[in-house]
């Protein structure tokens, strides 16, 4: 999508990069659109091989509070999940406070796959599968454990607890909403009051695991190799990642939904060894969750300044999630 964003790069430039990180030139180059902060290329080599750049936004470009040093939590989470079996991209290079380019940057092996949402001719049987698989690749990746410290370290928003962590995620992004005068649904003190009210439910969580948060299909590459049903090759796009409550990672595979006890992508995650009931404390919690995503959906448009034609979709429906997951939570 179209964002503000998003780095302008010319061929000279990516040229240059390229050829002094990993030694050899471009021959070619793609920009990536589908993503909705960092500027993507896709680039051929005069060595033979391709891969995948992600440049963070302009260093003086004003975000929200919680995507500061992104692309340093993404290679955080490539160094962490690639021992434990998780199939993810070759990390090749990554560049921070880079002197010629201004800011930072990862250079990613790239993929043979096609992402999930653009695949073709996938029936249902095709999407119970790979949501059954989805399922057990969020086992493996919960099984990461932090050191002790909640939320974004590399943004400043942490706790030494869950509940801690989470308010201060909340209300840095409220700050935001603030800054960037966000018309929402509802006012910040009501959604303040729905959170504070219930937060004694996040005491349950009692070790900060990996969470990805952003593991919707765009994010999940597939190989479909003629003979076999589609499997997943990679999962991409580890920016949003955070320490914190597993559960928060069945909120974007379900956005603008609802988690259900029988959904294919929970059978998997307790096949694989993932624990998670769906109790009312849990449920509370995954509307605590929801509140904050749709928050994000809400408020990122400030600083991104999308297309009204390609974001007026997600404003409503994340303003109609938002809604909703209030007066869940008013409720309890």
């Amino acid at each position: 999508m179209e964002s503000r964003t998003k780095r302008r790069l010319s061929a000279a430039q990516l040229h240059a990069l390229i050829l002094r990180t990993l030694g050899t030139g471009v021959t070619s180059a793609e920009e990536l659109t589908d993503g909705f902060a960092n500027a993507v290329w896709r680039l051929s080599l005069d060595d033979g091989r391709q891969v995948v750049l992600k440049v963070s936004p302009p260093p003086d470009l004003e975000l929200l509070r919680y995507e500061r040093h992104l692309l340093r939590t993404e290679a955080q989470v490539y160094h962490l999940a690639t021992p434990a079996g998780i199939p993810l991209p070759r990390l090749l290079y990554s560049g921070f406070d880079d002197p010629e380019l201004g800011g930072d940057y990862l250079i990613m092996s790239a993929l043979d796959g096609v992402p999930w949402n653009q695949a073709e001719s996938l029936g249902e049987d095709d999407q119970r599968a790979l949501r059954h698989e989805l399922g057990r690749l969020l086992a493996e990746l919960h099984t990461i454990a932090g050191q002790g410290v909640y939320g974004y370290p590399y943004a400043g928003l942490t706790g030494p607890t869950w509940r801690d962590a989470f308010i201060v995620m909340m209300g840095a992004l409220m700050d935001d909403a603030v800054r960037y005068a966000t018309p929402l649904p509802c006012s910040l003190v009501e959604i303040a009051g729905a959170i504070h009210s219930n937060a004694h439910v996040l005491d349950e969580v009692t070790v900060p695991m990996l969470v990805h948060f952003d593991i919707w299909p765009g994010n999940v590459f597939l190989s479909t190799p003629p003979e076999e049903p589609p499997r997943i090759q990679a999962l991409i796009d580890h920016e949003r990642a955070f320490w914190g409550d597993p559960l928060a990672d069945f909120v974007t595979p379900t956005i603008f939904e609802e988690l259900r006890d029988d959904d294919p992508i929970l059978v998997g995650y307790r096949e694989a060894g993932g624990k998670l009931d769906l109790t009312p404390e849990a449920r509370t919690r995954d509307a605590m969750y929801r509140v904050y995503l749709y928050l994000i959906l809400l408020v990122e448009n400030g600083p991104r300044q999308y297309p009204e034609e390609d974001y007026g979709r997600i404003r409503d429906l994340a303003t109609t999630g938002l809604t909703n997951n209030l007066a869940f939570l008013r409720q309890r």
